[in-house]
Order: C-alpha cells, then structure tokens, then sequence
C-alpha cells in the first residue's frame, strides 16, 4: 500500500484535528472517494501511524475513532517539517527566477 506524503499529511492532520468526524466527512473535506481514505487508513493503521477503535453512536450504526499513536505523531511532525523546506526552497527557487528576468 502506497500513500503520497501530502494525503499522508493532511489525514493525519485530519485525524488530529479534535472535531470527530466520520470517513465519509473526511474524505469530503478532503476532496476524495471513499474508498480512496478507506485504502489510505488502512496503509497508515499497517505503517502503525494510526489506531482505530470501533463505538457505537447508536443501536444501528458503528463508527470508527481514529487517533494517532506516537508514531503517528512523530510522523506528520517529520512530514509538515520536510512540508515546509520544500516550500522554501520553491521560494527561494522563484525568487531567483524573477530576478534574473529582471
């Protein structure tokens, strides 16, 4: 199972956001079929980057509480981090750019 490093980040920034929110919530958030989270989580619950536990909200329906383990947090740290240098460093490359069309 493969999952590029953005989807990783934002569902594990999804994930870590406080608000629940159920996987058809998500992946609308996030612009994303269904089945496309349902394959992401699963590859990040393999990766043990995240954890799930079934409730119930009521009689007739189960959800799942997704929640990120240790890994998973020290995870989506190392990816915002790698995030962010690759933005500076489109910064600093488009900066040049113009100037040198200056």
């Amino acid at each position: 199972m493969n999952v590029n490093e953005q989807e990783e980040l934002d569902i594990l920034r999804k994930i870590n956001d406080k608000n629940l929110k159920s996987q058809r919530q998500i992946a609308k958030d996030m612009g994303m079929s269904l089945g496309k989270l349902n394959y992401c989580l699963k590859a990040l619950k393999k990766k043990g980057l995240i954890k799930y536990q079934n409730f119930k909200i009521n009689k007739n329906k189960k959800n799942y509480l997704y929640i990120l383990t240790p890994k998973g947090i020290s995870h989506k740290t190392r990816l915002a981090i790698n995030f962010m240098k690759r933005k500076m460093i489109e910064y600093d490359e488009l900066k040049q750019e113009l100037e040198k069309n200056k």
